[in-house]
């Protein structure tokens, strides 16, 4: 535990820049309204615990109900447990022999854990069943769509997978996955929408399960399978931290009330002033996301030219060797691997908790 007088000084008295911070602030409110957002819609959320990767955000979505948490490896699922979620949901098609082996461990050990993955193959079906212990796997077939990623690519081909489990031994049927994140229109989105509930309606299924992604559509979700015979489950990652980019563009809470705050921020110091009007910032694309869009610049004046691996290079007047900037960044998801500890601040940017992730 943190003494007070550790707990009373600035994230920045001894730290060596460059630093990205979380904000608790803003991370407990974005964790506590896509958990309102989910219960005042009648679905459940299962957090993509792939954004993060952080026991510590992982126990608070825990505690704010979630349903599940989503991984996509089963490495991933590994450190899920750890976390201490007793329901693990792997949103792709599990073929790795070491991580079937490791579940089905699991799933004989503890008769209270629950392991889902999606299927889109008869041949994935099988390897799942070769794998299977003394409980079943639970699988969701998934349904993709064209120019998608992964999942049957039509309705006859997801009922004969479906078929194929609900006859093969050592796998059970729980329900239908979809993606709907890359779509780019409402309307496509509806209408995938629409494939997925015709999926779930032609399951001899008790109590289905229908899974969704949730981080720019949930608006659209909310509204189109509330009258869905079926458990939805929402995925979205993305909105844990948020962001100043890329998912402040596309959140659905552009379109319908509330609101998500950006809670990781990347300070660096300015290391030359090489040319008038020309800076060069001592943090890269190895401290900051730049994959879905570059860092957004806090103070006013400063453009980003490009990033480096280390450096960043900016266009500003008036700055010079030794000051500090702050940076808003785009895309969380590729925000956290590059960190594995990062201070959790207050509003003064005093130091109130850690957040540790788990990569590689």
């Amino acid at each position: 535990m943190q003494g007070f007088q550790e707990r009373d000084r600035s994230v920045f008295d001894g730290a060596s820049l460059p630093l990205m911070v979380v904000h608790r602030e803003a991370l407990e409110h974005n964790i506590a309204t896509m958990a309102a957002f989910a219960r005042d819609h009648g679905m459940e959320l299962a957090p993509h615990a792939k954004t993060h990767m952080s026991g510590e955000i992982a126990t608070m979505q825990l505690e704010a109900g979630a349903w599940a948490l989503t991984v996509a490896t089963p490495r991933q699922a590994m450190a899920a447990r750890e976390f201490g979620a007793a329901r693990v949901m792997v949103a792709n098609q599990v073929v790795d022999p070491v991580g079937l082996e490791w579940a089905a461990a699991e799933l004989a050990a503890d008769p209270g854990f629950d392991f889902l993955s999606f299927v889109d193959s008869v041949a994935g079906v099988d390897i799942l069943a070769r794998h299977a212990s003394s409980r079943p796997f639970s699988v969701l077939v998934e349904l993709g769509h064209e120019g998608g990623r992964a999942g049957c690519r039509t309705l006859e081909q997801l009922l004969e997978v479906a078929a194929h489990v609900q006859r093969t031994d050592g796998v059970e049927l729980a329900g239908i996955a979809g993606y709907e994140g890359a779509l780019k229109t409402a309307p496509e989105v509806r209408k995938y929408l629409y494939q997925l509930q015709e999926a779930v309606e032609h399951l001899r299924v008790k109590n289905p399960i229908l899974t969704v992604g949730g981080s720019q559509w949930f608006d659209v979700i909310g509204r189109e399978l509330v009258t869905t015979q079926a458990r939805v489950v929402l995925r979205a990652g993305a909105y844990v931290t948020h962001d100043d980019g890329y998912y402040r563009e596309r959140t659905p809470f552009n379109r319908v009330p509330g609101e998500l705050w950006p809670a990781l921020e990347v300070w660096a110091y300015v290391l030359s002033t090489p040319e008038p009007g020309l800076a060069i910032v001592g943090m890269g694309k190895r401290d900051a996301p730049y994959d879905e869009g570059l860092p957004v610049p806090r103070r006013g004046g400063v453009t980003i030219v490009k990033m480096q691996d280390q450096h960043t290079v900016v266009r500003a007047d008036g700055l010079k060797p030794g000051d500090l900037l702050a940076f808003g960044i785009s895309h969380p998801c590729t925000a956290f691997d590059k960190w594995r500890t990062l201070p959790l601040v207050d509003r003064d940017y005093r130091r109130v908790g850690t957040i540790n992730t788990r990569f590689g």
